[in-house]
């Protein structure tokens, strides 16, 4: 290790570029600070806009090897004459981009230096170019009466480049200022590491369907949400699917072993708990098998397991479970359900509006839209109806005077009440049994196309009232008739 004789450097320093480093008390102050900085290990050390060479000096001083940088010829020959005996190299140039060639550092010091940059962002991203793994960016800044560069904001730019940032307040330190300052100095020791990639928890939770009811258990002794009902649900472990996660859940939780092929992705949602973080929710639905009744497998976590209507879910609810089975139940197949950090974990009505749907490409041509039958008993039709679509998956979806639907995926099954007698429009209605077939078309284009090509083959297009053209934001419907009285109705998006 260089011993330095400070008395005699001091006799050479230069008032003005030294930053206060004439005084052997805070000189003593910022050797002590660079010690806690610095690597314990004899390093390479980079000072960029080094002036007369003070802090280089210090540096030295503890046994590293130092490469000094500064663009003005004469503080550069002032420090060579205050270093010559250290080893140190001084060269003149830019501090944003220094002429050191394909040389790496373990260590870059700069001391008030960035905030004058030109261009910090491009300085800032070379600077860690020349750094080597794990090496360390030291960053002596502040504000003096609005002028500089605060921390917050220095942060923010180091942001891209590290998550590994130490901030030190300096301000509070009048040894290292020779006097008490009220204004905002600090340091900032960055890691050369690059950020982590953003990571994600993966919830799985599982929507078992009894007809149109609903499997929930309420939480107990778990430390989060207890006294509030949840699906059964879990997370993915390491190297697990969602998939096999589910499964795994399934069996833990209420004793029931899934076969994969019974699984059905109900919906994905990416929520955020109220000052949590971001995770991804798979939904899964599965229907309930009498030879497999689902019992409370884990006491110590559940205290109650039962069936809960779908369409009317009760408000005891942990607030993404109920938004994700709300959004199930109205089709949606992607959700954002994301928490304020003022929010209750628990569903809160108000608070209803933190669920938002994302839109999904529009159904292929030809799918099924949806099917009516007309039937002349629409009570007994509803009971009969309603049970078999409820275990076939279907989900209760609209319901007026003369009809009930039950959906699943983007199609639906409509009965309506057609007793077969005239009503108060212009129509009689059609005798019961099967009515129109509704098939989706990927846009209004194809559509017009239909349209017109319908009268070659055979298909007529209805009275206007019997279609709806509706505005550019809603979807346009139309219907065509055959020779045999057959009706389709076409749906455009």
């Amino acid at each position: 290790m260089t011993t330095i004789d400070w008395d005699a450097a001091a006799d050479s320093f230069d008032e003005e570029p030294d930053h206060g480093l004439l005084d052997p008390v805070v000189r003593s102050a910022w050797a002590r600070r660079m010690e806690t900085w610095l690597p314990a290990a004899r390093s390479a050390v980079l000072d960029l806009g080094c002036g007369t060479g003070s802090l280089s000096l210090l540096v030295a001083g503890q046994g590293h090897r130092v490469t000094a940088v500064d663009r003005s010829p004469r503080m550069v020959e002032q420090a060579r004459a205050k270093l010559a005996g250290t080893g140190t190299e001084v060269l003149v140039g830019d501090a944003g981009h220094p002429p050191v060639g394909k040389q790496r550092f373990d260590v870059i010091l700069a001391r008030h230096m960035v905030w004058l940059l030109p261009d910090p962002e491009a300085a800032l991203r070379h600077w860690f170019s020349l750094l080597r793994p794990g090496g360390r960016l030291i960053l002596i800044e502040g504000v003096w009466n609005g002028t500089g560069l605060s921390a917050a904001r220095l942060t923010a730019l180091l942001a891209e480049h590290t998550e590994r940032v130490h901030h030190e307040p300096l301000s509070g330190d009048p040894l290292l200022w020779g006097k008490q300052v009220d204004d905002e100095r600090y340091a900032l020791v960055a890691r050369a590491e690059p950020p982590l990639r953003h990571r994600e928890v993966v919830d799985v939770h599982l929507i078992l369907r009894r007809g149109p009811d609903v499997l929930l258990a309420r939480r107990s002794g778990t430390g989060y949400a207890d006294g509030l009902l949840h699906a059964p649900s879990g997370h993915t472990e390491d190297g697990e699917d969602v998939r096999a996660a589910m499964i795994r859940e399934a069996a833990e939780e209420i004793g029931v072993e899934l076969d994969p092929d019974e699984l059905r992705v109900a919906l994905v949602m990416q929520h955020r708990g109220p000052g949590g973080n971001p995770r991804i929710g798979w939904f899964f639905e599965a229907s309930y098998d009498p030879a497999r009744p689902p019992r409370n497998a884990e006491p110590d976590k559940c205290s109650e397991l039962d069936w809960f209507p779908l369409d009317a879910l009760p408000d005891d609810m942990v607030a993404y479970c109920r938004a994700g089975l709300d959004g199930y139940r109205a089709e949606q197949r992607f959700l954002i359900h994301w928490h304020e950090d003022a929010d209750s974990v628990a569903y809160a009505p108000r608070e209803a509006r933190r669920a938002v749907p994302l839109p999904v490409a529009a159904a292929p041509t030809g799918r099924l839209h949806h099917v009516e039958l007309r039937v002349p008993d629409l009570v007994e039709a509803e009971a009969e109806w309603g049970w078999l679509l409820g275990l076939l998956g279907h989900v209760p979806y609209q319901r007026w005077a003369q009809g009930r639907s039950w959906r699943r995926g983007d199609g639906y099954v409509v009965v309506e009440e057609s007793p077969g007698r005239p009503h108060d429009g212009p129509h009689d209605y059609p005798p019961p049994g099967a009515g129109r077939l509704a098939f989706h078309v990927g846009d209004r284009a194809r559509l017009d196309t239909l349209v017109a090509q319908a009268p070659d083959h055979g298909w007529r297009l209805q009275e206007p009232d019997c279609h709806v053209y509706a505005d550019d934001a809603g979807p346009r419907v139309v219907r065509l008739a055959n020779t045999a009285g057959h009706e389709v109705e076409l749906v455009a998006p």
